[in-house]
C-alpha cells in the first residue's frame, strides 16, 4: 500500500490521527493566538504569513499519492462547482441575517465585529468604496479559500479519515475549524478590553461547523478540493459584500 507521506516525514508519522491532531496543533494554535493579537493591534500582516503556511503544509508533508488522496486533482463533475459557488454565497447572505435580526449593529453581530478589521473609512465615496471592496474580495476569496481547505478540509480531514472514516472525519475537522474561528468572533477585543461573547460567539460557532461540513460535501460531489474552494470563496465574497454595502 502506498505510503502518503514524503520519505522524510514517514518515518517520523504515519498518515493518521495522530499525525492529523499534530498539525492542528502546530498550526491552529499559533493562527487562534495571532489572530486574537491582530485583532488587538490592528495590525493584520501575520494573518497573510499563516494562511500560507496553511497552503504550503499539505505540499511540505505529503508526497503526490497523498495530494491526490487529499483531493488535488481536476474535479470530475464541474456543474457541481457553479452549485458549490452559489451555496457558499447563499450561506454567507444567511448569516447576514441572522447576525443583523438578532444583534443589528451592535458588536454582537458577527460581520460588525469581523468588518470592523477591514478599516473601511466613514464616508468614503462609491468609487473608493468600489475600489476598496475589491481589494479585499480578491484577498478574500484567494488566500483563506486556498491556505484554509488545503489545510482543513484537505490534509487534516484525510489525516482523521485514515482513522475514524469520512463522517467522523468531517466532524473532527468542522470542530477544529469552527473552533478556531472564535478568534475571529467570540473572543472580541472592544474598548481596549477582552469579552467572551458566549450566545452570539456559540451562534457563530456552530454556523462556521456547518459552512465547513457544506465545504467538504462540494469537496466529495465534485472529486476535488477545488469544490470546496470555490464555495468558501464564494461565502467570502457574500461576507465582504454585506459587511461593505449592508451593515
Amino acid at each position: 500500500m502506498e505510503n502518503e507521506l514524503r520519505p522524510f516525514w514517514n518515518k517520523i508519522f504515519n498518515f493518521d490521527w495522530k499525525f492529523g491532531l499534530f498539525l492542528i496543533m502546530i498550526v491552529c494554535i499559533p493562527r487562534f493566538i495571532l489572530v486574537l493579537l491582530a485583532n488587538s493591534s490592528g495590525n493584520y500582516g501575520s494573518i497573510g504569513l499563516i494562511m500560507a503556511v496553511s497552503a504550503v503544509a499539505p505540499f511540505l508533508f505529503l508526497n503526490k499519492n497523498g495530494l491526490k488522496k487529499i483531493g488535488i486533482s481536476w474535479p470530475k463533475k464541474y456543474h457541481w462547482l457553479l452549485i458549490a459557488f452559489a451555496s457558499g454565497l447563499i450561506f454567507s447572505i444567511i448569516l447576514y441575517l441572522i447576525g443583523k435580526g438578532l444583534y443589528g449593529n451592535s458588536y454582537h453581530n458577527w460581520y460588525q465585529y469581523i468588518g470592523k478589521s477591514y478599516k473601511i473609512p466613514p464616508g468614503l465615496d462609491q468609487q473608493k468604496k468600489a475600489v476598496m471592496f475589491s481589494i479585499m474580495a480578491i484577498t478574500g476569496m484567494t488566500f483563506s479559500p486556498i491556505g484554509e481547505e488545503l489545510f482543513f478540509r484537505g490534509i487534516v480531514h484525510s489525516a482523521f479519515a485514515k482513522s475514524f472514516g469520512e463522517k467522523r472525519a468531517s466532524v473532527v475537522d468542522s470542530s477544529a475549524f469552527a473552533l478556531t474561528h472564535i478568534s475571529h468572533f467570540g473572543l472580541v477585543f472592544i474598548n481596549n478590553s477582552w469579552n467572551f461573547l458566549i450566545v452570539p460567539a456559540s451562534i457563530w460557532v456552530l454556523c462556521m461547523f456547518i459552512v465547513s461540513l457544506l465545504f467538504i460535501r462540494f469537496k466529495k460531489n465534485t472529486g476535488s478540493i477545488s469544490g470546496a474552494m470555490i464555495s468558501h470563496a464564494a461565502f467570502n465574497l457574500g461576507m465582504i459584500y454585506c459587511i461593505f454595502y449592508l451593515i
